[in-house]
């Protein structure tokens, strides 16, 4: 197949032309490369360097002394080797609230229960995400809200399907997502004839391992972490060039994918009140309609590595709302969220999606921004506050 293409394994690709892929030239069915790499992208035994990359950080923060850190996602990294980490980059820490969040799973650590909750607000038509944190005991049989997030999980799930679908498609000219992607990204036949093959592999791949691969693996970013392996053969240049045109089928892929067949937002809300757990929502900034919705929740993320534009004017929204509040209702918390994936951490630097790679459990920098911190402490807001008051009431 090389050869056809124009290169050979003795002669790469030179980075400055990328590589025009003929469309008639690339083989659709796995080959034994196509198997090593998906094995190795989903397989989640973890290698000795790969438990390096996760046990030593790359920057150490000696000044820090509390960590708040309830929305990250361990997910398939085992969580003693996250906190061996996180002693490594937080050696002076006095206190700390450390919960994770798991995409629709309940994980617990320290006596504490979390999950990241995909739901629906039929008031404004929008898929949005909530926190939940519980003391572990009370969802430990809780076998209606398992069985939530179970059927939750398995939806989002299905969204490769419809990933791999729209990049597949173009192949019979049948695909209209495809071909928008391809005009917005620029494209090309051979980027998008690639795209197509990768789909119909992964398929494949899929379909040949099933049962054998953890489910958590199967998700939208598989595609992204093949196309990565193909760097060595393909060169980066056209590799991120599919990449470009890749992102933005997924875009469109999300944009389609129904909501409505998630649990309604203050259903999910009800039930975890229920079992006495508490509720933050994640980036408002992305779900900005969640702050006039009512909602009964602990506090809303001011800060996330993917919301940082308007922190000091969601911090003034928080003390509005606080002002405004029934006195039976209990003050809304300022959070922040680190929002880290733990897989980027295992991965080589080439192969790392840059954005993600810098999170890190527990460190967000917003607290000690000079300006948010002036707005913070004018409503008497800080991180040792929300751990202290957020702890009693998961307690309560």
């Amino acid at each position: 197949m090389l050869e056809l293409c124009g290169i050979s394994a003795n002669n790469p690709l030179s980075e400055g032309r990328g590589l025009f892929v003929p469309p008639e030239s690339i083989d659709r069915e796995p080959a034994a490369e196509d198997v090593a790499d998906f094995q190795a992208i989903v397989g989640t035994e973890l290698t000795a360097e790969q438990e390096d990359r996760i046990r030593i950080p790359d920057v150490v923060h000696p000044e820090q002394r509390h960590i708040l850190a309830v929305h990250w996602h361990p997910e398939f990294i085992p969580v003693p080797l996250v906190r061996e980490r996180m002693g490594a980059m937080f050696p002076a820490v006095e206190e700390e609230l450390c919960i994770p969040t798991q995409h629709n799973e309940l994980l617990a650590l320290n006596g504490f229960s979390g999950v990241e909750v995909d739901c629906f607000s039929s008031e404004f038509n929008q898929k949005i995400q909530l926190l939940a944190h519980f003391q572990a005991d009370r969802v430990a049989q809780a076998a209606t809200f398992r069985a939530m997030l179970d059927h939750t999980r398995n939806y989002r799930r299905a969204q490769l399907g419809f990933l791999l679908d729209a990049l597949g498609a173009e192949r019979n000219g049948s695909g209209e997502i495809a071909r928008r992607a391809a005009g917005l990204s620029g494209a090309d036949e051979s980027v998008v004839a690639f795209a197509a093959a990768i789909a119909h592999k992964l398929r494949s791949l899929i379909e040949r391992h099933r049962g054998q691969v953890a489910r958590g693996s199967l998700k939208n970013k598989l595609v992204r972490n093949f196309l990565n392996r193909k760097r060595g053969v393909y060169g980066d240049t056209f590799i991120s060039r599919v990449q470009v045109y890749v992102n933005e089928v997924k875009v469109a892929v999300k944009a389609a994918f129904s909501p409505e067949y998630y649990y309604e937002t203050r259903e999910i809300i009800e039930e975890i009140r229920g079992l006495g757990g508490c509720v933050v929502i994640p980036h408002p900034e992305q779900f900005w309609p969640v702050l006039l919705a009512g909602y009964d929740v602990d506090g809303y993320e001011v800060w996330n590595p993917q919301s940082r534009r308007y922190t000091e004017f969601l911090i003034s929204v928080v003390a509005e709302q606080n002002r405004n509040r029934p006195k039976h209702r209990r003050e809304l918390l300022v959070f922040m969220g680190d929002d880290c994936h733990m897989s980027e951490k295992i991965l080589t630097p080439a192969e790392r999606d840059p954005l993600k790679a810098e999170r890190e459990v527990g460190l967000q920098p917003a607290w000690d921004d000079l300006n948010i911190r002036r707005k913070l402490m004018a409503n008497q807001a800080c991180r040792e506050l929300v751990i202290r008051r957020y702890r009693e009431r998961l307690s309560g």
